[in-house]
């Protein structure tokens, strides 16, 4: 007995330092690697969701010109919308000269996505140069970057518009204009776009960027304009329209949606089930009950769900149900019931999930399996915690590696601090993403980890 808990003891220290040493070998790394291996690196990181060692990257790129580590961090950080890299990104726009043509883009875009109002002025400064190769990623960067400030959105606008029709941006980047545009959500662009929207001898990516445009910017002064196109000839038009109803209300819009599940063409039955779930159109329940068990297109019925799952009305919700209960239903369709129905009816159906999974396991239903694993993982219960601690103590105890790490975030979503022996243990595991995520989920649990 004594000999196992010493052996035991020896396993969890080991682990224990093997994962210290191997934050210490990840920030080696980033001091001394090469730009492959940083690469490398910024992937697992982005793959593990760990934030960890922003810092080091943030010091990394402010003096490095390395094109390979310049895009990775900045695509790193901007995908997250974090920020900390604005100064470099100015730099790299401002110094072009010194840096490649990736570095810049990846800079612009960065800009775009944590949208600061220092980049304004850079990114219009860049446009004005000229410069073809930069465009398409300034155009839509500064569309984004003014949409958080009113004034500056209604200038943005206004340079947008007069660019497009002085400046000759070039055929290939006149949807992006349009996009950004929409991007900067002020309503000053709303009477330029619907002029482009009802121009019947405009080209088609022109007519569908602005009507995707006015659906971003929601002004009603441009709902005539999208309606007049829900019976265009063209089908890509039709359905650009339909999806841009989202933001808008009224009885002809309702119409408008409710006809296009009739519509032919999958896409435009898509964009009304998008425009349904946006709006909470409860009309469209029975539409969209028909739409998810019949529609010949696996797409529609997919949107269908998400519609339901977005009203989650009882009507929506008993829809749901059924289409998960159902197991002559194809397996996404199943998978896509339960994740609608764990949103708005965790406690109701947990039972059911856990019967699902289980015959699903014991029929090697894999995909099926793993869809619903992923259902279970995230779901956060609200009442009686008795089941849910109970299949959560399965995985951390006999699972697999992913079961394993649904089962720590089962445990940090729902509070199950009465499992804190497991979770202490995996601290200790060989497998570092696990031991990392259980010393994540001990500090969100408040569970105190011996330094020894």
């Amino acid at each position: 007995m004594k000999l196992r808990i010493i052996i035991i003891c020896f396993f969890i220290v080991s682990t224990f330092v093997y994962a210290q040493n191997n934050e210490e070998s990840r920030r080696a790394t980033i001091q001394y690697g090469t730009e492959t291996e940083i690469a490398s690196l910024i992937q697992t990181l982005r793959n593990e969701k760990e934030e960890y060692l922003d810092d080091e990257l943030v010091i990394l790129i402010e003096n490095t010109r390395n094109q390979r580590i310049l895009t990775s961090v900045f695509g790193f950080f901007g995908e997250r919308e974090k920020g900390g890299l604005e100064e470099r990104a100015l730099r790299a726009i401002q110094e072009r000269e010194d840096e490649t043509n990736e570095t810049i883009l990846a800079a612009v875009d960065y800009l775009g996505r944590v949208k600061p109002a220092e980049a304004i002025p850079v990114l219009m400064e860049l446009l004005n140069t000229g410069e073809r190769r930069f465009m398409n990623s300034a155009f839509r960067a500064l569309g984004r970057a003014s949409s958080s400030d009113s004034e500056a959105a209604g200038e943005i606008a206004d340079f947008l518009i007069d660019f497009y029709n002085n400046q000759n941006p070039g055929t290939e980047n006149q949807s992006e204009v349009i996009t950004a545009i929409g991007a900067t959500r002020s309503s000053n662009g709303v009477s330029f776009l619907a002029e482009i929207v009802t121009d019947n001898s405009a080209r088609t990516p022109l007519r569908i960027a602005a009507l995707g445009a006015l659906s971003s910017i929601g002004d009603n002064d441009g709902l005539e304009a999208i309606i007049g196109c829900i019976s265009a000839g063209d089908p890509n038009v039709r359905s650009a329209a339909v999806s841009a109803l989202g933001p808008f209300s009224g009885e002809d819009v309702d119409k408008a949606i409710l006809e296009a599940f009739r519509d032919s063409y999958y896409r435009t039955r898509i964009a009304a089930a998008q425009a349904s779930g946006a709006r909470k159109f409860e009309a469209a329940v029975p539409y969209l009950r028909y739409r998810a068990e019949r529609d010949e297109t696996a797409n529609v019925k997919d949107e269908a769900v998400r519609a339901l799952g977005a009203i989650a009305n009882e009507e929506a919700n008993t829809v749901l149900e059924s289409l998960f209960a159902e197991r002559r239903n194809p397996d996404r369709v199943r998978i896509l019931a339960a994740e609608m129905l764990f949103k708005n009816e965790p406690d109701k159906h947990f039972t059911k999930l856990i019967i699902e999974l289980d015959d699903a396991k014991t029929k090697n239903q894999t995909a099926l399996y793993n869809g619903l694993l992923k259902v279970i993982g995230e779901t956060k219960l609200a009442g009686d915690k008795t089941e849910i601690v109970n299949i959560t103590s399965r995985f951390l105890l006999n699972g697999g590696i992913i079961e394993k790490l649904y089962g720590l975030d089962m445990a940090a979503n729902n509070g199950l601090v009465m499992l804190s022996p497991q979770i202490k243990t995996m601290t200790g595991d060989r497998n570092e993403t696990i031991a990392r995520r259980a010393r994540r989920t001990a500090e969100t649990l408040g569970i105190e980890l011996s330094d020894e």
